[in-house]
């Protein structure tokens, strides 16, 4: 019997080959389920809905408990992020020491609010209420990479130096 017996959800040949082979690694048990997600966000950037749903039938556990560990841990994304991936912390220290500030001029600087991505899918933004980094607050990370002490004028330099690298990714792609 289905588990989601009232949802209908498409996925590809080729989706479906991808995500058994990652099943597989893991020996198809839902006890792997973070590892799991972990490698599905690693391939996609998000874990996209239909892909959990057919989790959830090949692993036989409900959408729910998928879900419900997806939510519980901040480093899942449920919507597809920018190429670029901004997050702000403003958490108490990097909230006293300006973060604030670099979280409104990131908004003005790209026209975006924390938790969207930029029309053009190159930048999402997010804040987040701790990074454990309250030494070198206010802290961004971006792309992955740590930037500590954060002022508007070096997240500026940051984000022209992505968007100019982006824009020449566009021009190869010809």
């Amino acid at each position: 019997m289905s588990l989601n017996q009232n949802i209908v959800f498409k996925i590809s040949d080729d989706e479906k080959s991808e995500i058994d082979k990652i099943l597989t690694q893991f020996h198809y048990k839902s006890s792997n389920l973070i590892s799991i997600l972990q490698s599905i966000q690693e391939k996609y950037g998000y874990l996209p809905r239909n892909i959990i749903f057919y989790m959830s039938e090949e692993l036989m556990i409900p959408t729910a408990e998928i879900y419900g560990v997806g939510t519980f841990y901040t480093q899942f994304k449920f919507n597809e992020v920018g190429k670029n991936l901004i997050i702000c912390c403003d958490g108490t220290a990097c909230h006293v020491n300006g973060s604030t500030q670099i979280i409104d001029f990131i908004q003005d600087y790209l026209g975006i609010k924390p938790g969207e991505t930029t029309e053009n899918k190159k930048f999402t933004l997010e804040t987040v209420a701790c990074l454990g980094c309250c030494a070198i607050s206010p802290v961004c990370i971006i792309n992955g990479k740590i930037y500590g002490e954060i002022t508007t004028s070096k997240v500026k330099k940051v984000i022209k130096r992505l968007m100019k690298k982006s824009n020449v990714d566009e021009t190869n792609e010809n």
